[in-house]
C-alpha cells in the first residue's frame, strides 16, 4: 500500500462540469460535453504514444487496442489510419504466441524498452511522449483468495506518475478496464491525475460499443429502475456489466449522485428476487425479461427449438451460479446487475422511465468477439475515443464513471467473500458527476 493519503473523493468529484470538447479521431472537431483538466501543452499534430501492456498476444487487450493504433481500424465505412504514432512499447510478460518481435519488425518507428520509465523517456532524461496507454489485462498474475486478479494497473500507473513528477511534465493517460482491484489504490490513481493535472480516461469497451437497437437514455430523464444482464466471472466480466449499467443511469435527471450502498445476492436468492410469488419485484422481473429478449446468445431451455424463452425454473438450470449486484443510489434509484453465465453470453440493459409505459432495452453488441465472425473489431470504438483524447488533450467522458464502478466492484467482491448481503459505501456516496450530453456509443 502506498503511504500517500489520497485526496478525499468529495473534493474532486464535485468539480466535474459540462464543457466544450473536441473529438473524432477522423480528424474533425465536434462538440463534447465534459470538461477535463487541460493537457500540459497543446498536443502536436501527430502525438507520440507510449504503450505499456501486461501481454501482447493475439486476442489479448494489449493486441486488441495497440494494433488499432499501429495498423488502423474500420471507422465510418472506411479504414481509418490514426493521427498518432505508437513510438515506444513496454511488455511485462511474453507467453507463447507473443507478437512483440513481429510488430517491432513491421513498424520501424516502434521501439521496445525494458522499463516503463524508459518507454516514457525513450531512453533520455525527460518525458518524450505525448500520451500513455496502460493495458493491465491478461497475463500470469496472482489471483487471491477472494477471486481478485492482481493485474498491475496501479503499479504501472504509479511508475508513469513518477516519471511525470520527476520530469515536471504530464500527458494524457488511458487505463484499460477498472482502475485497480484495490479500492484505496483506485482512489489514489484519480487523485494523482487531479494533482498532476493530466486528462485521465479509463474503463470498459461496453459503454462505447454498438447498441442493438440504437438507444440512449434521454439526457435528464427520470429513471424509475434499471437492469443489466450479463455473464462472466467475479472481478472480471462483472466490471463490464457495471459499466454497461452505469453508462445509462448516469444520464438521469440530476446527473450521477453517488452510490450509498451495495447489495449482493447469489444462488437461489437471485431467483427469489425475480419471482413476484416469492416476494420479488414484478417490475424488476419485467426489466430482466426485456434484457433476455435483446440477447443474441440466449441459451435455449429446449435444445433444437432455437432461442425459446425460458421460465425461471428453466433459467435456474442453465445459470447454476447466478449473481445479483444491487446499486442503491443516493437519489433513490436502484440499479441491478444480474450475472447469468450459462443463460446468456452477452450484455443487455433495460430501463423503466418515469411517464413512459414501455420498457426501453438494448444490447451492447461486441461484434467480432466470436472466432467465426469477420466483423469489425469491438475495440475500434474505444480506440477512437482514446485517440480523440490524445488529439485534443481532453477526455471524452469522465473517469468518475470508472472510479464509481471500480468501487462497486471492490465492495461486491468483498461482500461475496465474506458472505455478507449489503454494505454502506460512504466513499462511493460522494462520487457525483455529469455525463456528457452527447451520447458516446458507436452508430452503425
Amino acid at each position: 500500500m502506498d503511504p500517500h493519503e489520497p485526496e478525499p473523493a468529495a473534493d474532486w468529484t464535485r468539480r466535474a462540469a459540462m464543457g466544450a470538447m473536441a473529438a473524432g479521431a477522423v480528424g474533425a472537431a465536434r462538440a463534447r460535453a465534459y470538461a477535463q483538466p487541460p493537457a500540459a501543452a497543446t498536443p502536436p499534430a501527430r502525438p507520440r504514444i507510449a504503450a505499456v501492456v501486461t501481454c501482447y498476444y493475439k486476442t489479448s487487450h494489449g493486441q486488441g487496442i495497440v494494433d488499432r493504433f499501429l495498423d488502423g481500424y474500420g471507422w465510418q465505412g472506411k479504414h481509418h489510419r490514426p493521427a498518432l504514432d505508437i513510438v515506444s512499447l513496454y511488455v511485462d510478460q511474453k507467453p507463447k504466441g507473443d507478437l512483440t518481435d513481429e510488430r517491432l519488425a513491421r513498424h520501424p518507428g516502434l521501439k521496445e524498452y525494458p522499463t516503463i520509465a524508459e518507454a516514457l523517456t525513450r531512453g533520455g532524461d525527460g518525458l518524450d511522449v505525448d500520451g500513455v496507454v496502460l493495458i493491465g489485462e491478461h497475463g500470469d498474475y496472482l489471483r487471491d483468495e477472494r477471486g481478485r486478479m492482481h493485474y498491475p494497473r496501479y503499479e504501472f500507473f504509479k511508475q508513469v506518475a513518477d516519471v511525470f513528477r520527476k520530469t515536471g511534465r504530464s500527458v494524457p493517460v488511458f487505463n484499460d478496464k477498472h482502475l485497480s482491484w484495490n479500492w484505496e489504490w483506485a482512489k489514489e490513481m484519480v487523485a494523482t491525475a487531479r494533482e498532476l493535472d493530466f486528462p485521465f480516461l479509463a474503463g470498459s469497451s461496453l459503454p462505447v460499443t454498438w447498441r442493438i437497437p440504437e438507444y440512449e437514455t434521454p439526457d435528464g430523464a427520470a429513471i424509475e429502475e434499471a437492469v443489466c444482464v450479463g455473464y462472466g466471472g467475479v472481478d472480471s466480466y462483472d466490471f463490464h456489466g457495471l459499466e454497461s449499467l452505469q453508462c445509462f443511469t448516469e444520464r438521469r435527471r440530476g446527473g450521477e449522485t453517488g452510490v450509498k450502498a451495495v447489495e449482493v445476492l447469489r444462488g437461489p436468492d437471485v431467483w427469489k428476487a425475480l419471482d413476484p410469488a416469492a416476494g420479488g419485484s414484478a417490475r424488476t422481473r419485467a426489466l430482466f425479461d426485456a434484457c433476455l429478449c435483446r440477447s443474441f446468445r440466449l441459451s435455449s431451455p429446449m435444445p433444437g427449438y432455437g432461442n425459446a424463452f425460458p421460465t425461471l425454473e428453466q433459467a435456474a438450470k442453465l445459470a447454476s451460479d447466478p449473481l445479483l449486484y444491487r446499486l442503491h443510489y443516493n437519489d433513490g434509484l436502484v440499479g441491478s446487475l444480474f450475472m447469468m453465465s450459462g443463460l446468456v453470453a452477452d450484455f443487455t440493459v433495460a430501463l423503466k422511465l418515469e411517464g413512459d409505459s414501455a420498457i426501453r432495452s438494448t444490447q451492447l453488441y461486441l461484434c467480432g468477439i466470436s472466432p467465426n465472425q469477420t466483423l469489425p473489431n469491438f475495440f475500434s470504438p474505444l480506440a477512437n475515443h482514446i485517440e480523440a483524447m490524445f488529439l485534443t488533450g481532453r477526455a471524452p467522458y469522465p473517469v468518475e464513471r470508472t472510479l464509481l464502478t471500480s468501487g462497486v466492484l471492490c465492495t461486491a467482491v468483498d461482500l461475496l467473500a465474506e458472505k455478507k448481503g449489503r454494505a454502506e459505501t460512504p466513499d462511493l456516496s460522494s462520487i457525483a458527476y455529469r455525463a456528457p450530453r452527447e451520447s458516446q456509443y458507436m452508430r452503425s
